[in-house]
């Protein structure tokens, strides 16, 4: 029998992503999932992937998912609330204040309402793109409110905890505020960032590395979504973006004149500014901890990177992250290797003496 907290049915509608991502995990559980879209040819592919089945009169579902764009989110939820009185509705909408205060003023029942986000996703959206292990390990936070019980809450908690993900519990407000800074506002700097290389060379385009694409890499998602999110949560953003205008104008000011007194002084604390947020994300399974880097320079061939891994898992030494790059025009490819510090420079050995080239190695 498959362990599960969600006896179902449940609903979703809106087959994107977010939506046939969350049928996918549901459905390996087996809870029955039906689906909805105004779309049929969304619907139809969401069903094709196996996401679930397509809605039927008669339905009668414990909780629905409503997975749509922000503009229409409040407008689909009260017409769920209507439509099925014993269902508790939820959305995965990246912001939370607005919706909750147009089902308010439309005199939805929010008695049986509590908005959610699943702070995870994909630069490509679609059924295509859907992935039922999406939501493992990721924040999902439950966007509490007054107008419902914790006990009435439940089964939006048992859907995040059966999709693999951590509930989090957050006032509207402050989802809102939180989502400006971690999440909307680094979309707008990365894409004003990779607007940037329109009119760059290829050959300065060509010496891109991983910082570029470590910085730029949310700039590819869909504009027409983001302008709804954006506006849908302005005033923190907009907040944010002067503070960071602010910071922005004092290094530019310190560049202009670096033989200024204090000039570099800014430009240090500027950036002894990054290290300091960066160290605030949490890391693995949440860890507020550092780890050592090693670059291993892996051939481009197949199997070469199995057999890294492989070697690394029998020197019984725990990868904490991997990353991987391509080096420009060169038959060979670089794996950057997180571990505990400790472990570093016994790693290194190891390697070396198996034949692998470090980069940047300890002497």
């Amino acid at each position: 029998m498959t362990d599960r907290r969600l006896e179902g049915p449940v609903r979703i509608v809106g087959a994107g992503l977010l939506g046939a991502s969350i049928g996918l995990a549901l459905q390996a559980k087996g809870v029955d999932v039906s689906l909805a879209d105004s779309s049929p040819s969304n619907l139809n592919l969401a069903i094709d992937y196996g996401a679930g089945r397509a809605a039927q009169t008669g339905d009668k579902p414990q909780v629905i998912v409503v997975c749509v764009p922000p503009d229409v989110t409040a407008t689909i939820v009260a017409a769920e609330l209507a439509a099925y009185p014993n269902a508790i509705v939820t959305d995965v909408a990246s912001v939370k204040l607005a919706p909750l205060a147009e089902l308010t003023a439309l005199g939805a029942d929010i008695s049986r309402y509590i908005g959610s986000h699943p702070m995870a996703g994909r630069e490509r959206g679609g059924a295509v793109s859907a992935r039922a292990d999406l939501f493992i390990g990721r924040p999902w936070v439950l966007a509490g409110h007054d107008g419902i019980s914790y006990r009435t809450a439940g089964p939006v908690e048992d859907l995040a905890l059966d999709l693999g993900a951590i509930p989090i519990e957050m006032d509207v407000a402050a989802h809102d505020e939180s989502v400006a800074l971690v999440s909307h506002v680094p979309q707008v700097v990365a894409s004003l960032l990779a607007a940037r290389l329109r009119g760059a060379t290829d050959s300065a385009v060509g010496l891109a590395g991983q910082g570029l694409r470590d910085t730029t890499r949310i700039a590819s998602s869909a504009p027409e979504l983001w302008v709804q999110i954006l506006a849908a949560n302005a005033a923190p953003v907009s907040d944010i973006l002067s503070a960071f205008k602010t910071d922005l104008e004092s290094v530019i000011a310190a560049l202009d004149d670096v033989t200024a007194t204090g000039a570099r002084r800014a430009i240090a604390e500027a950036l002894a500014g990054g290290n300091a947020g960066v160290a605030r994300i949490p890391g693995k399974h949440g860890q507020a901890k550092h780890f050592s880097q090693i670059t291993v320079i892996v051939n481009d061939k197949p199997g070469e990177l199995a057999r890294l891994l492989t070697e690394i898992g029998e020197l019984g030494v725990n990868m904490e992250d991997l990353r991987l790059e391509h080096s420009p025009k060169a038959q060979i490819g670089l794996a950057e290797i997180s571990v505990v510090p400790e472990a570093e420079e016994s790693l290194v050995r190891e390697l070396e003496a198996r034949g692998w080239k470090i980069a940047g190695a300890l002497a």
